[in-house]
């Protein structure tokens, strides 16, 4: 409390393991299809009894169960309703992918033997793997439908194998939270085992602000990685949070690096397991962020939901709150390098969530202006690469950006550059009817 006023939280619903396409049989289907609805409803009746809204969504990898257009169509349309039933933009929703959000059948046994050269020597060949274009877009292949989907949240997949930042929340003046994207699954292949999975060097670095301290967003928990001391190392000294997904079932630890720097580990259950039973079922979670006044940390507050399997409803998890009940007050060396802020005119907006906004990373080579089209024209993003498929995306590319006839595909980095060339020329309306037209009349766009 100050000045008669009080801060807002940053609240974010928590899905991992959707597993969208999982199903082998009508009555599953219908089975899982009931729970998401339910946490619909669940989330909803949540910020309902807060008299809140959410600021965002965090979905941390295996969105698709087998990496198909199909499943993340129905993905799509299901976070688009979620989104709208906690009160956040459908384009403050960010993404890292799993293991299920490759398509193993793109993994050639020259890939294959690739991936596990990499796993034997980790770094070195890794680097040289990314730092030639022709074996940097076979890895990147496999990610296809996956990429489409998240370039439309703006959670595009770095594709020289660095770090992605691309959205912050202020939490007050001078304290900001930076959430930063990793790929676990850089070199995932038909089976993975715990050790065997790597990050790498460019991955590791993470950036330290003074003022904002840094969320970490990751499929695998940190165990999972041949580079995890090295890892770790990087984690512990630069974020302040790191949540994870995969192992399907929630831990949380909370630990000292050091005096005056705290670290949280949360790992979440599945929000549809493979198979619901004995300790899986489906399980997620709603994050609250919070500058602690007081004594300038970052305060977690988690209300964890799971599957009642008696009233089949989503109720807060008792069992795994026991000793985790919270706010975690976390110690946060960069808010406290940075001035503090003055409140004494500051007068927050008590009537809406904290809006998450985009930011350039510094390390991205993306241009700062398509990256600042990208964050005005949001929306137009989500449609055209998430909503249309291939054919209808290079009609428009072909139409509005000057593009040749002849072509008949774009990598990504293209697509990304030749939408935002359509943006530059002022053309937003227009590509905004072409995009509506598309998605209204599928078949002539083909």
């Amino acid at each position: 409390m100050f000045n008669g006023g009080t801060f807002v939280s940053a609240i974010f619903i928590h899905l991992s393991d959707i597993h969208f396409g999982q199903e082998k049989d009508g009555g599953a289907l219908a089975t899982n299809t009931d729970a998401k609805d339910q946490l619909i409803k669940d989330a909803r009746a949540e910020l309902k009894a807060r008299g809140a809204k959410a600021s965002g969504i965090i979905v941390t990898g295996d969105i698709a169960y087998s990496a198909q257009e199909e499943q993340y169509a129905e993905a799509g349309a299901w976070l688009d309703e979620l989104a709208e039933c906690v009160g956040c933009d459908d384009d403050s929703i960010q993404l890292v992918p799993g293991n299920h959000d490759i398509n193993r059948d793109a993994i050639t046994q020259a890939l294959g033997w690739k991936l596990q050269l990499i796993r034997e020597k980790g770094d070195l060949p890794l680097d040289a793997f990314l730092d030639d274009e022709k074996d940097r877009e076979a890895l990147f292949s496999r990610f296809e439908a996956y990429r489409n989907f998240a370039e439309g949240y703006g959670c595009d997949l770095d594709t020289r194998g660095e770090y992605s930042a691309d959205y912050a929340v202020e939490l007050a003046p001078g304290r900001t939270l930076r959430f930063v994207r990793l790929n676990s699954a850089l070199i995932c292949s038909r089976r993975d085992n715990k050790g065997e999975l790597i990050l790498g060097a460019r991955q590791r670095i993470i950036p330290e602000v003074e003022g904002e301290e840094v969320v970490v967003l990751m499929h695998h928990p940190l165990h999972w990685f041949m580079d995890t001391t090295e890892a770790r190392q990087y984690i512990e000294n630069r974020a302040r949070v790191v949540i994870s997904g995969h192992e399907h079932y929630p831990s949380l630890t909370v630990m000292p690096v050091e005096g005056g720097r705290d670290l949280m580990l949360l790992a979440a259950g599945a929000t549809a397991p493979d198979d619901v039973g004995g300790k899986y079922t489906y399980k997620y979670n709603i994050l609250e962020f919070d500058w602690d006044q007081q004594t300038d940390s970052l305060a977690v507050t988690i209300n964890p939901r799971t599957w009642d399997g008696y009233r089949k409803r989503f109720s807060k998890d008792e069992e795994f709150l026991q000793g985790n009940e919270g706010p975690h007050i976390l110690a946060a060396p960069n808010f406290r390098k940075s001035v503090l802020p003055v409140l004494d005119d500051y007068q927050p907006d008590t009537s809406a969530a904290p809006k998450v906004n985009a930011i350039v990373n510094p390390v991205s080579g993306a241009g700062k202006a398509e990256i600042d089209i990208a964050a005005r024209d949001r929306t137009l993003r989500l449609k055209f690469f998430r909503d249309l498929n291939d054919a209808q995306r290079m009609k428009i590319l072909v139409d509005m950006a000057d593009l040749p006839d002849d072509i008949h595909k774009l990598d990504h980095g293209l697509e990304r550059a030749f939408f935002a060339r359509i943006l530059k020329k002022g053309l937003g309306d227009e590509l905004a009817n072409a995009i509506e037209d598309a998605l209204t009349n599928p078949e002539e766009h083909q």
